[in-house]
């Protein structure tokens, strides 16, 4: 059932609906989907749909472009509250702590807070005309959304400082190359790839779905305590014995 987070097409995120997923779509394409307060403010309202109501998520942007970065009119004017509001930040952090997988779908432009925001998904998958990088030093801040430890968990230290020090932007072979997105398709294509992956992920029982991305958010000091207390929830589950009987019977066929 389509829907919009607004309602009205001028929203800067159109939110789609489904039984078991949301296609929302980041639309300021006027701006190239550069993230204002209003597509934060958008972004709180759908994760707090999506904690009350668990869906995976696929995340995309209108007009070619994920997100060209945050909007630099109102970056500009914001000063040092501002910055320790978190304001971008906080909001992709609640995106990444969603309770069922968030996809991403990258075409153009994915820059500043867009790649960021791109960071905080679980799965990247991208067109060949992906432009991501973090140019944030050349205006005189940081990549302060995430990119500072999202990006060496993704790519690994070395890659990741490299490209944080010299606000390179790389293409999607490189991208590709280097794991921070995991399936180039054209972009006639690229939402009918994000969706084979969501069905994939919708016919897995879905407390087992949401257990495996609670585990692996954990931090490292959490293992494998965290693992086995998942596991023996699931293990009681009727669904878990639905499932492995099913696997059995039809083994014997």
């Amino acid at each position: 059932m389509p829907a919009v987070a607004g309602s009205a097409s001028s929203s800067p995120l159109l939110v789609e609906r489904r039984d078991d997923r949301v296609i929302a779509t980041l639309n300021r394409p006027e701006k190239r989907n550069a993230i204002d307060q209003a597509t934060i403010d958008e972004l709180h309202l759908l994760c707090a749909e999506l904690e009350a109501i668990p869906r995976t998520l696929i995340l995309t942007g209108a007009g070619g472009v994920f997100a060209s970065g945050a909007d630099i009119a109102q970056l500009r004017e914001r000063r040092a509250d501002d910055a320790r509001a978190g304001i971008n930040a906080n909001a992709f952090v609640r995106l990444a702590l969603l309770p069922m997988p968030v996809i991403a779908a990258l075409d153009g432009y994915a820059l500043g807070g867009g790649a960021e925001l791109a960071y905080a998904a679980d799965i990247r998958i991208a067109t060949p005309a992906l432009k991501i990088g973090n140019p944030e030093t050349g205006l005189g801040i940081i990549a302060a959304a995430g990119a500072s430890w999202r990006l060496k968990e993704i790519v690994g230290d070395a890659r990741a400082i490299e490209l944080l020090l010299t606000g390179r932007t790389i293409t999607a072979g490189e991208a590709l190359e280097i794991g921070l997105v995991s399936e180039l398709h054209p972009a006639d294509e690229l939402l009918a790839a994000a969706h084979v992956i969501a069905d994939r992920i919708a016919r897995n029982d879905r407390a087992a779905t949401i257990a495996t991305k609670r585990v692996f958010r954990a931090p490292r000091a959490a293992h494998p305590a965290v693992d086995l207390e998942e596991q023996a929830v699931l293990f009681e589950s009727p669904e878990k014995l639905r499932r492995m009987t099913e696997f059995l019977e039809r083994k014997q066929k």
